[in-house]
């Protein structure tokens, strides 16, 4: 069963609320140091996570690797995670 806390999909700009982000494990210092460059907390212990600098551009290779990179990272985000 899907918690309602784990976002359905990650977008270019990412809101995760503090429950989110701690269900789906972020930030792990070691492994999320280049989204945190691009990260921000909120006031209310939630994340505001970009994950390139520049707009999504679909034709752009480096931005296809960004996005697989990210649903990698958490395979929960979309499901794909095992139980």
């Amino acid at each position: 069963m899907r918690l309602p806390e784990i976002p359905h999909r990650l977008g270019w700009l990412n809101y995760w609320s503090d429950a989110a982000a701690r269900t789906i494990g972020f930030p792990d210092p070691t492994s999320d140091a280049e989204l945190l460059s691009r990260a921000r907390r909120t006031a209310t212990g939630g994340w505001v996570v970009r994950l390139m600098d520049a707009p999504l551009d679909l034709d752009n290779p480096a931005h296809l690797d960004a996005l697989k990179r990210a649903y990698e990272r958490f395979p929960e985000i979309g499901g794909r995670s095992t139980p």
